[in-house]
């Protein structure tokens, strides 16, 4: 046993790969190729046990998917059929003036068992078997198909929308995620492929006729000109074996239209169809009753077979009692259910309380299809790459981004949520380019105005036709997706100290444990907790400051961690081991830098005000002037191209950047301690001259 077992192993792949092209060279060789009678009876009963095996798949499966090779089945089925057809016509038209055993005996059989050998009988059966075959399973089966494979690929784009979403809010992983994806898409085309393949079982009820027909109308033709057969015995030797000829392969046929109306009707996936039925028809002791009821009061009508509607009277009365006992029997009480769920009574449950997305897009109607792949929308695929250029920039890999349709919004209408907060949104026009002045542009565009959504700037909404002209004027063009994820990139890295929550700052501790783990267990918990480095991290991203070189942040955290244990001191000695990177962060790759400058009596006035004990004791309306002309002396370096830095004392530095930070958030403030060495100084514009 063992060795046959390792045989089958060894040898079952090729068996496999040959089985069909072997079946259909046989299929084609049973058209042109004479058979003997004794072979034609193996094929036939072939036939039959393979229309019976299909059948009983099709009634067993829990959904259509486990039959996916069902259209090529009914093919070959199908094909199978047509060949015995004409196998069996050649035999019967050569060898039926010697009797109705000619063509073997199963068709013998068909013709004398089903029929009593009467080929007018036959000739009834046989239309009827075609009638319900061709008219009534056959059309409803391919009716069911067509709307069904409309109906899926209309629902892929909210099914592939789902599963993303799933895994953009972590609870599918990507291999689970492939897995749903390509059952959506086997899905589509199993109903596509059931659509199409329902026409063969069409085009085989049509053939079966046009078989018949010629048989008959040959037989007869041949057996009383050739033969010289009388008009009778060509009939029952001809007519009765193409009559059995054509039952012998329209009760398979029958076979298989019912075993494809079963996979197309199928709706539900826990239970195989005969549990089903068993369970939803006979489940209300109410329907039974009242059917028992009825073939009562006919069984007991004179003249009516009582015997046979008493009996299922009864049958029924027994069955509608039984249920009826099941249904008044106590419940079990919902404690003393050991594992079981309890049952839904309408109560609130700790399951009723869904998490807040820390990072969300949600869209409106006419902007699903962005997401749609079969629409050639690629958004999410631009979300993916935006997540992964913030990894690679800011240092961390941000929370997957939640991406759901939201009714309540204007259709071409978009906003992004991070913990629940809209912080974003805006509208896009998929079809549509946004032309985006980049400033000192006057060429006039035909378009909606708008301004860019990221950054503020004056923009036009354009169509295709406009896209090159507004290119050749110097305008930036982007498609809707790049608008989306744009706006997105430039969110999330305003928010990236937001984005830092406890699960980040624990996946970047794993993350460089793998890299260096003597590096990180030395400084993360022992000398600094979780919570304080994630706060550290916090402070350098709010000010645009970003953790990529998270070898120098935890190495000048264990120099002072020591010493030093507020997170905003730790921050401001990992800044000054950063200065080099801030700096080339602001700057480039350049060596003398423009900075602002305070003016030395402001300067000692600030100093006074925010250090020391007396931090944060400044005069309202100094902070307001201070402000004030740090926006405008910002605009002004920005419009020269100049980046907007401006050089402070250590001891404010950290105060003066939380008052600046919203007035004018593209100014940098850098401590003198944080230029680096090998750096010029050229002092630009002074910063003072409205608040003094």
């Amino acid at each position: 046993m063992n060795a046959l077992q390792q045989w089958f192993k060894r040898n079952g792949a090729l068996a496999g790969g040959l089985a069909a092209p072997m079946l259909v060279m046989t299929i084609l060789s049973m058209m042109v190729l004479p058979l003997p009678p004794w072979m034609l009876d193996t094929f036939f009963t072939l036939n039959i046990a393979l229309a019976l095996v299909v059948m009983m798949v099709a009634a067993y499966m829990k959904r259509p998917l486990d039959f996916s090779v069902f259209p090529t089945v009914l093919l070959l089925t199908t094909l199978l059929r047509l060949s015995l057809n004409v196998a069996s016509t050649r035999v019967v038209l050569l060898e039926g003036h010697t009797g109705p055993g000619a063509a073997g005996e199963v068709i013998e059989a068909f013709g004398h068992f089903l029929i009593g050998g009467n080929f007018a009988v036959g000739l009834i059966v046989f239309v009827i078997l075609v009638v319900i075959n061709f008219v009534v399973i056959t059309k409803g089966s391919e009716r069911i198909a067509e709307v069904a494979a409309r109906f899926t690929l209309d629902a892929m784009p909210g099914k592939q929308m789902a599963i993303d979403a799933d895994l953009g809010a972590g609870l599918i992983d990507e291999k689970e995620a492939k897995r749903r994806r390509a059952e959506v898409g086997e899905e589509a085309e199993f109903f596509g492929s059931m659509d199409g393949a329902s026409k063969f079982v069409r085009g085989d009820a049509v053939a079966g006729i046009l078989i018949l027909i010629i048989n008959v109308i040959g037989g007869f033709a041949i057996g009383m000109m050739q033969h010289g057969l009388s008009a009778g015995q060509a009939a029952d030797n001809y007519i009765l074996l193409a009559v059995g000829d054509a039952l012998v392969a329209q009760i398979p046929g029958l076979l298989i239209s019912v075993a494809a109306a079963m996979v197309v009707s199928r709706v539900g996936k826990d239970e195989d169809l005969g549990g089903m039925v068993a369970q939803q028809m006979f489940l209300s002791s109410r329907v039974l009753g009242i059917a028992a009821s009825v073939l009562f009061l006919l069984g007991v009508i004179p003249g009516m077979p009582h015997l046979f509607f008493l009996l299922f009277a009864a049958l029924l009365g027994g069955l509608a009692y039984w249920r009826r006992q099941q249904e008044l029997a106590p419940k079990p009480e919902p404690g003393a259910a050991a594992a079981g769920a309890p049952a839904n009574d309408g109560e609130a449950s700790w399951d009723d309380l869904q998490p807040v997305d820390l990072l969300g897009l949600e869209l409106g109607y006419r902007l699903i299809a962005l997401v749609d792949k079969t629409r050639q929308g690629d958004l999410l695929t631009r979300i993916k790459g935006v997540r992964k250029k913030f990894a690679q920039d800011v240092g961390f890999l941000p929370p997957p981004v939640h991406v759901r349709d939201n009714l309540e919004l204007h259709p071409s209408a978009y906003r992004i949520t991070l913990r629940g907060v809209v912080v974003g949104e805006g509208e896009v026009f998929p079809g549509m380019w946004l032309a985006i002045d980049p400033g000192g542009i006057n060429t006039p565009l035909i378009g909606t105005p708008t301004t860019d959504p990221a950054f503020g700037l004056p923009a036009h909404w354009i169509d295709e036709r406009q896209k090159e002209t507004a290119q050749m004027a110097g305008f930036t063009v982007v498609d809707s997706e790049t608008v989306l994820a744009t706006h997105l990139s430039h969110l999330m890295q305003v928010q990236a100290a937001k984005l830092l929550s406890r699960t980040e700052t624990q996946e970047l501790v794993e993350h460089v444990t793998r890299l260096a783990p003597k590096l990180i267990e030395e400084v993360v918990p022992k000398m600094v907790s979780v919570a304080t480095f994630q706060k550290v991290l916090q402070l350098l991203l709010e000010e645009g400051v970003h953790v990529r070189d998270i070898r120098t942040i935890i190495e000048s955290i264990a120099e002072h961690a020591v010493h030093v244990t507020e997170p905003h001191e730790l921050a401001r000695r990992v800044r000054m081991a950063l200065s080099p990177a801030i700096v080339q962060q602001i700057y480039g790759p350049v060596k003398e830098l423009e900075v602002i400058a305070i003016e030395p009596g402001l300067e000692r006035l600030l100093m006074q005000a925010l250090s020391g004990q007396n931090a944060g004791a400044l005069d309202p309306g100094v902070a307001e002037m201070l402000s004030q002309s740090a926006t405008d002396i910002a605009n002004k370096q920005e419009e020269k191209g100049v980046p907007a830095c401006l050089l402070v004392p250590d001891a404010i530095r950290s105060a003066m950047a939380r008052l600046l930070r919203r007035a004018a958030p593209r100014l940098q403030v850098l401590a003198h301690s944080e230029i680096p060495e090998t750096h010029l100084i050229r002092i630009g514009p002074i910063l003072g001259q409205l608040a003094t």
